[in-house]
């Protein structure tokens, strides 16, 4: 019987942990900083953030509120795609370096993480080609970042008309 898995890689000891740690740290405070606006960070952000529409006066009893769930984002994630929306995220909030390293090095050291992942299965060893390793501080901030591109869209139509977007 073939029975299909999705391999989830825990990379605790990883040659890649240091590098993903290092890309976490000087990447995700762009991040957080460029996505301030549409970043709910929990429940009481988010009632918080409900609060302040309401006291606008934007909150109306025919408001509609739409949820959705990215299922396996990290192990999906087209790896190219991802590192190229990884530059262009930093040219767009104006890098030409990080912490004094070009975003070519930026970009290598991200390969690396995204890519540079094996794992043993009944005696054979397998390279992860698609997505990011879980566990991986960096593979977080990357599927973030991923996202932003993918939300712009909305983001902007929402503002346009006063609405809220938030993720």
């Amino acid at each position: 019987m073939d029975i299909p898995v999705r391999p989830i890689e825990n990379t605790i000891h990883a040659s890649t942990t240091n590098i993903s740690k290092f890309l976490d740290e000087i990447l995700r405070p762009i991040f957080d900083d460029a996505c301030k606006e549409t970043t709910i960070i929990d429940g009481s952000h988010l009632i918080t953030e409900l609060l302040k529409r309401s006291k606008k006066g934007l909150l109306q009893s025919a408001t509609l509120f739409c949820t959705f769930d990215i299922r396996n984002l990290y192990t999906m994630l087209p790896q190219d795609e991802a590192l190229n929306i990884l530059m262009e995220f930093l040219h767009i909030h104006g890098y030409k370096k990080v912490k004094g390293i070009n975003l070519d090095t930026i970009r290598k050291l991200a390969s690396i993480v995204i890519k540079e992942n094996a794992f043993v299965y009944g005696n054979k060893i397998y390279k992860q080609t698609t997505g990011g390793a879980m566990g991986s501080s960096f593979t977080l901030t990357l599927a973030n970042i991923f996202m932003w591109k993918w939300q712009q869209q909305i983001v902007d139509e929402q503002a346009t008309t006063g609405e809220f977007y938030g993720r």
